[in-house]
Protein backbone atom coordinates (compact mmCIF):
# COMPACT_ATOMS: atom_id res chain seq x y z
CA UNK A 1 0.00 0.00 0.00
CA UNK A 2 0.93 3.57 -0.81
CA UNK A 3 2.36 6.46 1.53
CA UNK A 4 -0.69 8.66 -0.68
CA UNK A 5 -3.48 5.58 0.16
CA UNK A 6 -2.32 5.38 3.70
CA UNK A 7 -2.43 8.73 4.73
CA UNK A 8 -6.06 9.21 3.21
CA UNK A 9 -7.27 6.49 4.38
CA UNK A 10 -5.95 7.93 7.96
CA UNK A 11 -7.42 11.13 7.38
CA UNK A 12 -10.57 9.13 5.99
CA UNK A 13 -10.79 7.11 9.39
CA UNK A 14 -10.23 10.27 11.39
CA UNK A 15 -13.04 12.37 9.55
CA UNK A 16 -15.22 9.09 10.65
CA UNK A 17 -14.16 8.83 14.17
CA UNK A 18 -14.55 12.58 14.41
CA UNK A 19 -18.03 12.70 13.01
CA UNK A 20 -19.21 9.92 15.26
CA UNK A 21 -17.82 11.80 18.41
CA UNK A 22 -19.65 15.10 17.54
CA UNK A 23 -22.99 13.51 16.69
CA UNK A 24 -22.69 11.39 19.78
CA UNK A 25 -21.98 14.61 21.98
CA UNK A 26 -24.62 16.72 20.17
CA UNK A 27 -26.91 14.15 20.87
CA UNK A 28 -26.25 13.65 24.27
CA UNK A 29 -26.11 17.45 25.51
CA UNK A 30 -29.19 17.62 23.36
CA UNK A 31 -31.68 17.66 26.39
CA UNK A 32 -29.58 20.12 28.57
CA UNK A 33 -29.38 22.44 25.89
CA UNK A 34 -33.16 22.10 25.85
CA UNK A 35 -33.50 22.96 29.37
CA UNK A 36 -31.13 25.91 29.06
CA UNK A 37 -33.31 27.22 26.54
CA UNK A 38 -36.65 26.48 27.95
CA UNK A 39 -34.97 28.41 31.55
CA UNK A 40 -34.03 31.48 29.53
CA UNK A 41 -37.25 32.20 28.16
CA UNK A 42 -38.80 31.62 31.94
CA UNK A 43 -36.09 34.13 32.77
CA UNK A 44 -36.98 36.73 30.47
CA UNK A 45 -41.02 35.46 31.15
CA UNK A 46 -40.49 37.05 34.64
CA UNK A 47 -38.29 39.28 33.54
CA UNK A 48 -40.89 41.49 31.88
CA UNK A 49 -43.24 41.06 34.65
CA UNK A 50 -41.28 42.39 36.71
CA UNK A 51 -40.48 39.70 38.84
CA UNK A 52 -36.90 40.19 39.02
CA UNK A 53 -34.73 42.33 40.88
CA UNK A 54 -32.16 43.76 38.56
CA UNK A 55 -29.45 43.26 41.91
CA UNK A 56 -30.02 39.55 42.25
CA UNK A 57 -28.34 37.00 40.23
CA UNK A 58 -30.84 34.05 40.15
CA UNK A 59 -29.74 30.36 39.20
CA UNK A 60 -31.52 27.97 37.36
CA UNK A 61 -33.30 26.62 40.64
CA UNK A 62 -34.40 30.16 41.44
CA UNK A 63 -35.81 30.91 37.75
CA UNK A 64 -38.46 27.69 37.73
CA UNK A 65 -39.60 28.09 41.65
CA UNK A 66 -40.46 31.53 40.57
CA UNK A 67 -41.82 30.28 37.36
CA UNK A 68 -43.97 28.12 38.74
CA UNK A 69 -44.95 29.95 42.13
CA UNK A 70 -45.75 33.12 39.91
CA UNK A 71 -46.53 32.38 36.13
CA UNK A 72 -49.59 30.38 34.83
CA UNK A 73 -49.66 29.62 31.38
CA UNK A 74 -52.82 29.71 29.43
CA UNK A 75 -54.59 29.82 26.28
CA UNK A 76 -56.77 32.09 24.47
CA UNK A 77 -59.14 31.99 21.84
CA UNK A 78 -59.95 34.87 19.36
CA UNK A 79 -62.91 36.51 21.25
CA UNK A 80 -60.65 36.89 24.32
CA UNK A 81 -61.94 33.94 26.08
CA UNK A 82 -59.24 31.99 28.02
CA UNK A 83 -58.56 28.54 27.90
CA UNK A 84 -56.39 25.99 30.39
CA UNK A 85 -54.25 24.87 28.13
CA UNK A 86 -54.22 21.07 29.15
CA UNK A 87 -58.21 20.98 28.41
CA UNK A 88 -57.68 22.71 24.75
CA UNK A 89 -58.09 20.25 21.62
CA UNK A 90 -54.51 20.07 20.10
CA UNK A 91 -55.55 22.01 16.93
CA UNK A 92 -57.14 24.79 18.70
CA UNK A 93 -56.00 28.26 17.16
CA UNK A 94 -55.28 29.40 20.91
CA UNK A 95 -52.72 31.81 21.60
CA UNK A 96 -50.38 31.74 23.97
CA UNK A 97 -50.87 34.06 27.51
CA UNK A 98 -49.13 33.90 30.62
CA UNK A 99 -50.85 35.01 33.85
CA UNK A 100 -48.78 37.02 36.25
CA UNK A 101 -50.29 36.00 39.84
CA UNK A 102 -49.46 36.81 43.42
CA UNK A 103 -51.22 33.87 45.28
CA UNK A 104 -54.98 34.19 44.42
CA UNK A 105 -54.85 37.37 42.68
CA UNK A 106 -54.07 37.98 39.35
CA UNK A 107 -51.70 41.01 38.57
CA UNK A 108 -51.66 41.08 34.73
CA UNK A 109 -50.55 39.35 31.87
CA UNK A 110 -47.77 38.53 29.47
CA UNK A 111 -47.60 37.85 25.84
CA UNK A 112 -45.17 36.51 23.75
CA UNK A 113 -43.87 39.13 20.60
CA UNK A 114 -42.30 37.45 17.37
CA UNK A 115 -41.80 40.31 15.24
CA UNK A 116 -39.42 41.13 11.85
CA UNK A 117 -35.66 42.63 12.49
CA UNK A 118 -33.57 44.16 10.02
CA UNK A 119 -31.63 40.80 10.18
CA UNK A 120 -33.51 38.17 11.33
CA UNK A 121 -36.62 37.68 13.55
CA UNK A 122 -36.72 39.19 16.97
CA UNK A 123 -38.74 37.14 19.92
CA UNK A 124 -39.79 38.91 22.96
CA UNK A 125 -42.07 39.28 26.22
CA UNK A 126 -44.37 42.37 26.52
CA UNK A 127 -45.95 42.41 29.91
CA UNK A 128 -49.33 44.64 31.05
CA UNK A 129 -50.43 45.42 34.14
CA UNK A 130 -53.77 44.34 35.08
CA UNK A 131 -55.32 47.32 33.65
CA UNK A 132 -55.12 46.02 30.01
CA UNK A 133 -53.47 49.32 29.35
CA UNK A 134 -50.06 49.67 31.27
CA UNK A 135 -47.00 48.35 29.91
CA UNK A 136 -45.42 46.53 32.90
CA UNK A 137 -41.92 45.43 31.03
CA UNK A 138 -40.45 44.67 28.33
CA UNK A 139 -37.64 41.78 27.25
CA UNK A 140 -36.41 40.18 24.29
CA UNK A 141 -34.78 36.88 24.35
CA UNK A 142 -33.61 36.33 20.98
CA UNK A 143 -32.65 38.71 17.94
CA UNK A 144 -30.06 38.90 15.30
CA UNK A 145 -29.27 42.62 15.41
CA UNK A 146 -26.00 44.08 15.13
CA UNK A 147 -24.55 44.73 18.35
CA UNK A 148 -24.16 48.06 19.54
CA UNK A 149 -27.38 49.25 17.02
CA UNK A 150 -29.97 47.27 16.97
CA UNK A 151 -28.77 44.58 19.57
CA UNK A 152 -29.57 47.86 22.44
CA UNK A 153 -33.18 46.45 22.10
CA UNK A 154 -31.97 43.61 24.44
CA UNK A 155 -30.38 46.19 26.69
CA UNK A 156 -31.52 47.53 30.64
CA UNK A 157 -32.07 50.93 29.80
CA UNK A 158 -34.02 50.32 26.25
CA UNK A 159 -36.10 47.48 28.53
CA UNK A 160 -36.58 50.31 30.97
CA UNK A 161 -37.96 52.27 28.24
CA UNK A 162 -41.50 50.50 28.13
CA UNK A 163 -42.61 50.62 31.88
CA UNK A 164 -46.04 52.76 32.35
CA UNK A 165 -46.21 53.34 28.52
CA UNK A 166 -49.72 53.37 27.49
CA UNK A 167 -51.31 50.85 24.75
CA UNK A 168 -54.28 52.96 24.52
CA UNK A 169 -55.23 56.55 23.89
CA UNK A 170 -56.02 58.80 26.75
CA UNK A 171 -59.63 58.05 25.50
CA UNK A 172 -59.21 54.36 25.54
CA UNK A 173 -58.64 53.83 21.77
CA UNK A 174 -56.48 51.06 21.04
CA UNK A 175 -53.05 51.95 19.32
CA UNK A 176 -50.31 49.95 20.58
CA UNK A 177 -46.71 51.07 21.57
CA UNK A 178 -44.78 52.69 18.99
CA UNK A 179 -40.67 53.78 18.74
CA UNK A 180 -40.04 57.10 18.18
CA UNK A 181 -36.93 58.03 15.71
CA UNK A 182 -34.65 59.41 19.19
CA UNK A 183 -36.26 60.86 22.10
CA UNK A 184 -39.74 60.34 22.55
CA UNK A 185 -40.60 63.84 24.22
CA UNK A 186 -38.69 65.48 21.01
CA UNK A 187 -39.95 63.26 17.80
CA UNK A 188 -43.79 62.92 19.00
CA UNK A 189 -46.35 65.81 20.56
CA UNK A 190 -46.86 65.82 24.07
CA UNK A 191 -49.95 63.75 23.88
CA UNK A 192 -48.71 60.89 22.32
CA UNK A 193 -45.84 60.32 24.28
CA UNK A 194 -47.16 57.71 26.44
CA UNK A 195 -47.12 55.80 23.65
CA UNK A 196 -44.11 55.59 22.48
CA UNK A 197 -40.92 54.94 23.86
CA UNK A 198 -37.11 56.16 23.16
CA UNK A 199 -35.69 54.94 19.53
CA UNK A 200 -32.29 53.78 19.25
CA UNK A 201 -29.85 56.29 17.06
CA UNK A 202 -28.60 54.42 13.98
CA UNK A 203 -31.39 51.37 14.22
CA UNK A 204 -34.78 53.02 12.87
CA UNK A 205 -35.63 50.14 10.93
CA UNK A 206 -35.51 47.82 13.95
CA UNK A 207 -37.29 50.05 15.72
CA UNK A 208 -39.89 50.30 13.00
CA UNK A 209 -40.03 45.92 12.19
CA UNK A 210 -40.26 45.54 16.52
CA UNK A 211 -43.16 48.31 16.73
CA UNK A 212 -44.96 46.54 13.82
CA UNK A 213 -44.57 43.27 15.11
CA UNK A 214 -45.87 44.68 18.77
CA UNK A 215 -48.59 46.45 17.13
CA UNK A 216 -50.16 43.15 15.47
CA UNK A 217 -49.28 40.73 18.35
CA UNK A 218 -51.42 43.55 20.72
CA UNK A 219 -54.29 43.59 18.12
CA UNK A 220 -54.98 40.20 18.06
CA UNK A 221 -54.93 39.93 22.23
CA UNK A 222 -57.18 43.03 22.05
CA UNK A 223 -60.42 41.11 23.58
CA UNK A 224 -58.36 40.41 26.50
CA UNK A 225 -57.09 43.51 26.89
CA UNK A 226 -60.71 45.41 26.77
CA UNK A 227 -61.89 42.72 30.01
CA UNK A 228 -59.03 43.56 31.56
CA UNK A 229 -59.89 47.06 31.25
CA UNK A 230 -63.28 47.18 32.15
CA UNK A 231 -62.22 44.63 34.85
CA UNK A 232 -64.50 41.65 33.23
CA UNK A 233 -61.78 38.88 34.45
CA UNK A 234 -65.25 36.48 35.02
CA UNK A 235 -66.55 36.84 31.76
CA UNK A 236 -62.87 35.66 30.39
CA UNK A 237 -63.24 32.21 32.09
CA UNK A 238 -60.23 32.42 34.37
CA UNK A 239 -59.85 29.44 36.53
CA UNK A 240 -58.82 30.18 39.96
CA UNK A 241 -54.52 30.72 40.18
CA UNK A 242 -54.52 27.91 42.62
CA UNK A 243 -56.39 25.42 40.36
CA UNK A 244 -53.79 25.92 37.84
CA UNK A 245 -50.70 24.64 39.84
Amino acid sequence: MSGNLKSLLFALALCIVCSLLLTAASSGLRPWQERNVLIDRHRNVLRAAGLLSVERDYSAADIERLYRERIRELQVDPVGRILERADSPKDAAGLPIYLSVAGEEILGYIVPIDARGLWGPIHAYLALERDGATVKGFAVYQHSETPGLGGEIEKRWFRDNWVGKKIVTREGQFVSVGIAKGRAEEAVSKEKQANYVDGISGATLTGKYLAAGIKDTLRRYEPVAVKFRKNLLTELGLPSPATLN
